[in-house]
């Protein structure tokens, strides 16, 4: 006996029509039903995580002889008998995290039952996930997902902008051209004011200081700044040209 989890919207055309293989490697996922009822359902919650809210259990049979993928998630799976695969997540060490899949559908005959199961059961992210920081990249945590941005603000893997006055303070003391262009950049992220503090480098012998003044330079407002455009525009660097006439 095989349990597959899926979303309750897909119950009323698993029971007329069996389950249809799909994903990576055309298959059917599923868990054994094991004596552990967390273990045998632990694969729910990450599974909500894509914004299903009610996920239901199907319960189906496959013989006993018929040659199944079983493995970790993190690697491919081995090949062997359903009931070979059985026996392994029966007897790991930590089954948390395995999975076997049937690579074919499941007919309506092979069916058992279709029912409710608690929706709080299971692991998210990963089997040790619990208690460890969670990683806020787009990667890991889509936008979307339950109290994404409350996590994404609280464990953001980027550190915060810098504000204005510690950019300026930085580009008084900058030691090279490098961290010029650094200081530049983040203005262009956020300046909308004097252009003052970095009207000198119109004339600076680096192009690549020039490019950033004239890519900083469209978030500036006022005369001065346009005035310091149209400098640029005619910069006998066509990359400088191009920064400072191109509008972003």
């Amino acid at each position: 006996m095989l349990v597959h989890l899926t979303p309750e919207k897909n119950a009323r055309r698993i029971r007329r029509a069996g389950i249809a293989a799909s994903g990576y490697g055309r298959g059917v996922f599923c868990m054994p039903v094991l004596p552990s009822y967390v273990l045998s359902h632990q694969w729910l919650r990450e599974l909500r995580r894509g914004g299903q809210r009610l996920i239901v259990a199907v319960h189906f049979r496959v013989p006993d002889d018929e040659l199944v993928r079983v493995g970790h998630y993190s690697n491919a799976g081995a090949e062997l008998t359903a009931a070979e695969a059985v026996s392994m997540i029966l007897h790991a060490e930590d089954p948390r995290g395995y999975q076997i899949v049937v690579p074919r559908s499941i007919a309506p005959a092979e069916l058992h039952q279709v029912r409710h199961v608690r929706q709080v059961t299971g692991w998210r992210y990963q089997p040790n996930a619990h208690g460890r920081r969670p990683c806020a990249c787009p990667a890991c945590l889509g936008r979307g997902e339950f109290k994404a941005a409350v996590l994404r603000r609280r464990f953001d893997t980027d550190p915060p902008d810098l504000t204005k006055p510690q950019l300026l303070e930085q580009l008084r003391n900058a030691n090279d051209d490098d961290d010029v262009i650094l200081v530049l950049y983040g203005l262009g992220r956020r300046s909308r004011g004097d252009v003052t503090d970095v009207a000198r480098f119109v004339d600076h012998a680096n192009p690549e200081v020039r490019y950033a003044l004239a890519w900083a330079l469209h978030r500036y407002r006022g005369t001065e700044a346009r005035r310091l455009l149209a400098r640029l525009a005619a910069d006998p660097d066509p990359e400088v040209c191009l920064a400072a006439t191109k509008r972003r």
